[in-house]
C-alpha cells in the first residue's frame, strides 16, 4: 500500500468517525430537546396553578381595620 493509500484510508476512518460522532449527538440533542418542552410544559401548568391559588388567596384576605385602631 502506498503512502498516498495510507493516508486516503485514514482520512475516510477520520471521516467514518466523525460522521457517528455527529450522529449520536444529533440524537442526544433531538433527545434533551423533548426534555426541555416537557419542563417548559410542566412550568407552564405550575405558572397558571400558581396565578390561580395566588388569586384565590387574595379573595380570601378581608380587607379590614386591624383591631388596634
Amino acid at each position: 500500500m502506498s503512502q498516498a493509500d495510507d493516508r486516503i484510508t485514514r482520512l475516510e476512518e477520520m471521516v467514518a468517525h466523525q460522521a457517528k460522532t455527529i450522529e449520536e449527538l444529533s440524537d442526544q440533542l433531538a433527545e434533551q430537546w423533548k426534555v426541555v418542552e416537557q419542563t417548559r410544559a410542566k412550568l407552564d401548568r405550575l405558572t397558571e396553578r400558581f396565578l390561580t391559588l395566588e388569586e384565590q388567596a387574595q379573595e380570601a384576605i378581608p380587607v379590614a381595620r386591624p383591631p388596634h385602631y
